[in-house]
């Protein structure tokens, strides 16, 4: 087995986020599914946009927004994601290579699909009821692809969101074919629930066939997976056939089961929850940014709380401090 060039290599939508403020109201007078994600069209997203107040944009994505982490924690990262040659792909771009990271991916002409956004409504106490339209995310081939690429990554890493387009899906079970046969570990979350409701067996399959060396999820996730409501149930119905389990539980912290042994941090204590769009993304972060190391689990925990109570004090789903000297100081 080669030396790996990178550290991650992710493949996920590329999407940019449209962000903002809104009142408990709006949400029910749009019909909105608080605090989840839902799937739009075009026109619901043109609906939406304008329904919405003044906002920010900025780039976004599950995959990638855990890629501008693990980058500004150190890491060396790529990624694959479908873009077109419009305003906003060149904006997804531009951001994706000022993180430090490869994006090489071919982008749709123009005409084509346009590039993705997910409408974002925060709501008062910083919950984020998340509305997407993918857009050109949905037409990456697994022609798009670069073997040579994936092979060279220690850690792929795949977003659950994008396993609902056909072509993306086949995109996806591409890389993890080469993926392993390289030797590398291969990184997966979860994302939502509802895309577990729609492909549970495709990842439950994935899960029994021990290609999944490391699942994040979330407490409500692992309870669609599992069919578990009771959360320790949960764990132990997934721990043993997963090398690395991830389980985060918001203001209850997280636990990791590795290889048999469970770990638990807390979750890390911040002033006031403003957006929570992304903590889940920075918690995977902070915690591969340990792994890819070979750090302690207890510290990539450590790391991935520190990582989610950064982005949940802000707005926008990334980083917005130097967090190599935020984990130095927080970590010792």
């Amino acid at each position: 087995m080669t030396e790996p060039r990178y550290d991650v290599i992710a493949i996920g939508n590329a999407v940019v986020d449209v962000i903002a403020s809104c009142s408990d109201e709006l949400i029910e007078e749009l019909g909105l599914n608080r605090g989840g994600m839902t799937l739009i069209d075009a026109d619901g997203a043109t609906s939406l946009y304008a329904a919405m107040g003044q906002a920010r944009e900025v780039s976004g994505g599950s995959a990638a927004n855990t890629l501008a982490g693990a980058s500004m924690l150190g890491l060396q990262c790529a990624f694959v994601g479908q873009v077109c040659d419009d305003q906003l792909g060149e904006v997804f771009t531009h951001d994706m290579r000022a993180t430090g990271i490869d994006f090489d991916t071919p982008p749709l002409p123009k005409g084509s699909p346009p590039t993705g956004r997910c409408l974002i409504f925060v709501t008062p106490d910083g919950e984020r009821t998340m509305n997407t339209f993918l857009g050109a995310g949905q037409s990456l081939p697994a022609e798009a692809l670069d073997e040579e690429l994936i092979a060279s990554g220690a850690i792929l890493y795949l977003e659950g969101y994008l396993w609902d387009p056909e072509e993306p899906r086949k995109a996806m079970r591409r890389a993890i074919d080469v993926a392993k046969a390289a030797g590398r570990k291969v990184a997966f979350t979860a994302s939502e629930s509802f895309v577990i409701d729609r492909h549970g067996d495709d990842f439950r399959q994935m899960i029994d066939d021990g290609v999944i060396d490391i699942l994040f999820v979330n407490e409500h996730e692992l309870a669609t997976l599992t069919g578990e409501e009771d959360f320790d149930a949960g764990i132990a119905a997934v721990q043993d056939m997963v090398p690395v389990l991830v389980a985060t539980r918001s203001a209850k912290g997280a636990i990791c089961v590795a290889n048999g042994e469970r770990f638990e941090t807390a979750a890390e204590p911040i002033n006031k929850v403003v957006d929570t769009t992304g903590a889940g993304d920075q918690f995977a972060a902070g915690f591969l940014s340990g792994h890819a190391k070979g750090e302690p689990i207890d510290a990539c925990l450590k790391r991935g709380a520190v990582a989610a109570a950064e982005v949940i004090s802000h707005y926008g789903p990334r980083p917005e401090v130097d967090m190599k000297a935020l984990m130095a100081e927080k970590l010792g």
